[in-house]
């Protein structure tokens, strides 16, 4: 199957979906501290969710993990370790900020130097730059890092414009533009390295697409062995700083019903709604079918994520030689989607109508993006 860039859009709009998605879940979780259902969600999402699907789509897994070059195999570990410390932060900055907010300003700058840092290391920014679809996808480039600046001005506009009872019914009880805005800035220049780590795994992508084609089958699964190693570096970092926290916070019992607080649970804090709550249930264990409940939220969390870059390994065999604009898009798609949960989520109730049209505009243009993007990709696969 050859290169169809707007076919490829597709993909990577099902991936934002999901990437979108995946915090959503973490919302009905109850008295959890983050660090448990995070490395819960991380089991499911880094290391038994790809292997199962990698394994049932890709022939002989494990023997292509074994012959591919060993540099491939250490340099995709070690982005993906780079990258975990990026997904670390950036559920803190989605703390902070809000679903809506947080994804866009933290993914705008990982689209930005996830979408350059390879061409860069392979010296290709010269050659596109000066062809036509190269200076497309590059515009398309400039206009999602626009929509993300005014996505940050609506962000800035929004925290002088609501209430803390607003807030804390929305989940947004700890919300701070500028704190989240530092945090959101490095986890978006840490995770770009997930695209780093793709990019290096491209001799095991080869290896598996030569598998693929003896047996038969489709070359849209050629990137799920790469997502599988880089998937495991992302999970080492995450593993040894959640450890750290259970440790610090003498939380481990809470896998077993001992009682925690999620901060990004949605909560009333003022009116009748305090009269409601028995305090002695403060000190409960979790009864064991809100217990079951947050397992299967966590682990819910954590495959839904993990589709996001299923389709997105998917969406880039599509794109043609200017594969790397698949991080852009992917990107965008994450942004317009997060945006719209904010919208669905009463994240912006409360705002002026102006914080309103900011973000309105910030989503358009994010859209725009995302199609001037895909038009470039199909001019470079048309030359």
């Amino acid at each position: 199957m050859g290169p169809n860039p707007f076919i490829g859009v597709m993909f990577h709009w099902l991936g934002g979906l999901a990437s979108a998605s995946n915090f959503i879940p973490f919302r009905g979780i109850k008295r959890w501290s983050w660090e448990i259902y995070w490395i819960i969600q991380g089991v499911a999402a880094w290391l038994v969710t790809p292997l199962l699907l990698a394994r049932m789509l890709v022939p002989d897994l494990f023997h292509i993990l074994r012959i591919a070059p060993p540099e491939s195999i250490g340099f995709a570990l070690l982005w993906g370790c780079m990258w975990g410390i990026g997904g670390l932060t950036f559920g803190l900055a989605i703390r902070y900020l809000g679903l809506g907010l947080g994804y866009a300003i933290a993914l705008g700058f990982c689209t930005a130097f996830g979408t350059l840092i390879p061409p860069l290391w392979h010296g290709q920014m010269g050659i596109i730059v000066h062809e036509r679809s190269g200076q497309v996808i590059l515009l398309g480039i400039f206009i999602c890092l626009g929509a993300i600046a005014i996505s940050g001005a609506a962000g800035y506009s929004k925290e002088s414009e609501i209430s803390e009872e607003v807030k804390a019914e929305a989940g947004e009880r700890d919300f701070s533009f500028v704190k989240g805005l530092a945090v959101a800035i490095f986890a978006g220049i840490m995770s770009s390295f997930f695209a780093v780590g793709l990019d290096a795994g491209k001799p095991i992508a080869e290896i598996a697409r030569t598998h693929l084609a003896h047996a038969g089958r489709a070359d849209l699964w050629q990137n799920l062995p790469v997502l599988v190693v880089v998937l495991w570096g992302g999970f080492a970092t995450n593993l040894i700083w959640s450890s750290i926290l259970i440790i610090r916070n003498h939380s481990g019992a809470q896998f077993f019903g001992q009682p925690g607080s999620n901060p990004l649970g949605t909560t009333t804090t003022t009116g009748s709604t305090l009269v409601e709550v028995d305090p002695l249930t403060l000190t409960q264990r979790i009864a064991s079918g809100v217990l079951i409940r947050n397992y299967l939220l966590a682990a819910l969390a954590g495959v839904i994520w993990y589709f996001q870059f299923f389709f997105y390994s998917i969406g880039q065999t599509r794109m043609g030689k200017y594969e790397f604009s698949s991080w852009t898009l992917h990107m965008a798609s994450i942004i317009i989607f997060a945006t719209l949960w904010g919208v669905v989520l009463s994240e912006w109730k409360g705002t002026s109508l102006r914080t309103r049209l900011l973000v309105t505009c910030g989503l358009f243009l994010l859209v725009a993006s995302t199609v001037v993007v895909g038009y470039g990709s199909y001019l470079k696969a048309n030359q």
